[in-house]
């Protein structure tokens, strides 16, 4: 090797050591925060209302008596995807990912419950 070639090879190898040890310096980011309490709440009131509803009105209507069953798991479909993302060791794509599910499960009973008149279901009441 040329000296000229050597040096700037050394250079560039010191440059790569130095730019990988300022990368493992850097913390890396904090994962996104959990879904919050006060909304995680709210969700799970309001599956726990639409089960309760359709299936209550599942005893007298036959139309109701499937979505009755599909209901009962979104509740715990909450409870699994807030577990997940409570894991320490749960990936940051992940826990955005189950924040995710859990709005989703959220907003399929507030909008099944929207749904129950259209079943023949007594209009939805609103718990005040």
């Amino acid at each position: 090797m040329r000296p000229g070639v050597a040096g700037l090879a050394l250079a560039l190898a010191g440059q790569l050591l130095l730019g990988a040890c300022k990368q493992q310096e850097e913390p890396a980011p904090a994962p996104p925060p959990a879904i919050g309490e006060a909304e995680l709440r709210r969700g799970h009131d309001a599956c726990r209302a639409y089960v309760e509803q359709v299936c209550a009105c599942a005893k007298t209507v036959p139309a109701a008596q499937q979505p009755c069953a599909l209901a009962r798991a979104l509740p715990e479909s909450i409870d699994v995807a807030v577990a997940v993302s409570a894991h320490p060791q749960t990936e940051r794509r992940d826990v955005t990912q189950s924040a995710a599910a859990i709005r989703k499960t959220i907003a399929r009973c507030i909008e099944q419950t929207a749904k129950l008149p259209e079943l023949g279901c007594a209009a939805p009441s609103l718990g005040r």
